[in-house]
């Protein structure tokens, strides 16, 4: 009986770091930003695995026409692909992050492979763009320690997510919608996809129109719009008000 018990709590134990090794909003492995938490009447757009052809262009286009700036995690070899594309994206006033050279899960990687995806990805970034962001967000949100400790060490900060709108397999734009409403309590950090880890040109034509339908929705109830970096700063100072209170 005490050996079961034993290799129960082994089990579980070992799920519950698995679980948090990717669960978005887990904490166990470092601190992360996951958004402002509720109550807050910011949402905050982020799209991962760009820049993509046609796409990321058409987002540009939904997201210009309803003045909203959002957040691009990108994959370095798609931007050394397409830097023009990225280029597009800083000029219309959007914030662009790293997510890797080649999206792995990062989780099994070593120091080395850890760093090289992260240099890669930075320098493939300061080559299109120059000076940009230093937000970080690791593929399928896979993270240990090591994989936190680097990206700080490297003066990357890591952001995940607490809204998915699970559009990389979606069958309908209606799909897209009915998860991300289901979910969004205000001060939400959303999950989408401009593009593809497996290749270059994936069809994200439902993000895109899901996108247009979400930005009317919210800002008729009253939300507004930010970039990551625009909602941490509302944490900061959220934080420094309760510190003081």
């Amino acid at each position: 009986m005490y050996r079961y018990l034993v290799t129960a709590a082994a089990a579980a134990a070992a799920s519950a770091v698995g679980y948090q090794s990717m669960a978005p909003t887990g904490q166990w492995f470092g601190r992360t930003f996951t958004g402002l938490g509720r109550g807050s009447k910011q949402l905050a757009l982020t799209y991962d695995d760009g820049p993509n052809d046609p796409h990321t262009l058409r987002l540009l286009e939904v997201l210009a026409r309803h003045n909203v700036h959002a957040t691009f995690f990108l994959i370095g070899r798609y931007v050394d692909q397409r830097p023009d594309i990225v280029r597009e994206l800083v000029k219309a006033g959007h914030v662009i992050g790293n997510h890797t050279f080649t999206h792995p899960l990062l989780t099994f990687k070593s120091a080395r492979e850890l760093r090289e995806q992260f240099t890669r990805c930075e320098r493939a970034l300061t080559e299109a763009v120059g000076e940009h962001s230093n937000l970080f967000r690791p593929p399928f949100g896979g993270r240990r320690p090591a994989v936190l400790r680097m990206a700080r060490q490297m003066g990357l900060e890591p952001i995940m997510w607490n809204v998915t709108g699970y559009d990389w397999n979606a069958q309908s734009v209606e799909h897209i919608e009915g998860k991300v409403t289901r979910q969004v309590r205000g001060g939400d950090v959303i999950l989408l996809h401009d593009g593809g880890h497996r290749d270059f040109g994936a069809d994200r034509s439902y993000t895109v129109i899901a996108t247009d339908r979400l930005i009317s929705r919210y800002l008729a109830e009253g939300y507004e719009f930010v970039t990551v970096p625009e909602m941490m700063r509302k944490a900061a100072v959220r934080s420094q008000f309760s510190a003081v209170s």
